[in-house]
């Protein structure tokens, strides 16, 4: 079905939805890259005129990527609840703005089976910064492992502990420095340098020891491929969260080597070894736009419905943590602290409407053209938005991965400026331990996380 508008005496043809979400999409370098960007401002706008008088039953009827094509869409048209449709079923995407912007928080959580992820980001094209701020911060999605993440007033840290050659001193070092900074309730998480099971197990059973010494209430997690995790949890790996990196497309996953029926198998896994106290939520998913460009497998879709997409696969598995690594992929995606900025703040808005516990990792690579304020500011207004968790990296700099996020200092800051807590078991822990409001960490602790003693 082809979409017409016109601006300033000039009509404007989309051919198909495929085309107008893509027009639609606030300009980011990737869409350019992949010559699905609109050519103008003037094309831009008549596509969001188009796109905001479009009827959300329109998507029910009109994939992006053809159903029998592709996985992904086959879980998104098979999954969606008409029932909990129906509340928003007579309005357009337009009229759906309204409707976010004007109802109260209780009215979200229904509706959520009820939007497809092309309805989230359709609807998201259409707001401004403000827009996505203030109905996300409406979006209250709660889950819980060893403690209780995403109640109202709380901001959760990520401890990201990483160290380039798999240093276990290195690792535990950054441990100490993020727990005596308040890091650590969402989950202590490392990503390996190198993804084998020896090296995979060697640091589980580090962290593990860590966390069982000092009763730690969090979970711990090495963010190797979802096989290498298979393989460790057969060897008795102490094994809390399962981590894959995932897409929105049949083609995007085949390229990170998974399937839904791989993903599936791993929460089973998991499952069955009943390592959470308070809640079962065993997988960890992390995303990012750009990642279908760079597979060759976004069939034509801008990078942002392709991201929202993914947030389809991660509902499926009901995640403990999703995050996007917005980021991360570099400038070819997201050129600067701009599209960086919009792009991290589209994407919490999207997966919190889906229902996700949605983080970001606030960060940028070293030549885009970004800056550690372009960050201080989306992490401000995603702390505003509610944002469910952001990572901890001593002094922002991740020398494994080679790329800027946020400290440990910026997640205090933000809690402090806007009087948000950890997740209530961490923080009674913190306080058991005399850390926190100045305290200084038990003299006990130290060398018995430094020296792994």
């Amino acid at each position: 079905m082809a979409f017409r508008q016109s601006v300033a005496g000039t009509t404007h043809v989309f051919q198909d939805l495929r085309t107008l979400l893509a027009r639609a999409t606030p300009f980011r370098s990737g869409d350019a890259l992949a010559g699905v960007a609109a050519q103008s401002g003037a094309e831009r706008v008549a596509a969001q005129r188009a796109l905001a008088d479009l009827p959300l039953k329109h998507f029910l009827n009109e994939a992006v990527i053809p159903y029998e094509a592709d996985d992904v869409t086959r879980l998104i048209m098979d999954g969606h609840d008409p029932n909990a449709f129906a509340p928003i079923a007579h309005l357009t995407v337009g009229g759906f703005r309204d409707w976010l912007l004007a109802a109260p928080p209780e009215a979200l959580p229904p509706i959520r089976r009820g939007i497809t992820p092309e309805m989230a980001a359709a609807v998201s094209k259409i707001m401004r910064v403000s827009d996505l701020v203030a109905v996300a911060a409406k979006c209250r999605v709660v889950t819980r492992f060893r403690n209780t993440i995403g109640l109202a007033g709380t901001l959760s840290i990520r401890l990201q502990p990483n160290d380039p050659t798999d240093d276990a001193r290195g690792v535990a070092a950054a441990v100490l420095d993020g727990l005596l900074l308040g890091a650590g309730d969402a989950v202590i998480g490392v990503n390996p340098a190198t993804d084998n099971v020896a090296q995979v197990m060697t640091l589980l059973e580090m962290l593990d020891g860590v966390r069982t010494r000092f009763d730690i209430p969090t979970q711990s997690c090495v963010l190797c491929h979802v096989t290498t995790a298979l393989l460790a949890m057969e060897r008795g790996a102490p094994t809390d969260l399962v981590f894959q990196s995932i897409g929105g497309t049949q083609g995007v996953n085949e390229s990170f080597g998974v399937t839904m029926a791989l993903l599936a198998e791993a929460q089973s896994a998991a499952l069955a070894l009943q390592r959470g106290t308070v809640g079962q939520n065993v997988m960890y998913f992390e995303t990012g736009q750009g990642s279908a460009l760079s597979a060759d497998a976004h069939h034509g879709v801008d990078q942002q419905t392709i991201e929202a997409r993914a947030y389809a696969v991660a509902r499926a598995f009901d995640p403990l943590l999703v995050n996007s690594v917005v980021g991360f992929i570099g400038p070819e995606y997201l050129f600067d602290g701009k599209q960086i900025a919009r792009a991290g703040l589209e994407d919490h808005f999207c997966g919190k409407l889906l229902g996700l516990p949605m983080g970001v990792d606030v960060c940028y690579t070293n030549h885009a053209e970004a800056d550690q304020d372009d960050m201080d500011a989306l992490l401000i207004n995603l702390a505003v938005a509610g944002v469910t968790y952001i990572m901890g990296v001593p002094g922002a700099d991740d020398v494994m991965l080679a790329y800027q996020s946020t400290s440990f200092h910026d997640g205090l800051t933000a809690r402090a400026l806007l009087g948000k807590t950890p997740a209530p078991e961490f923080a009674a822990w913190l306080e058991r331990m005399g850390i926190g409001d100045g305290a200084q960490i038990p003299a006990r602790m130290a060398p018995a996380l430094i020296g792994l003693s």
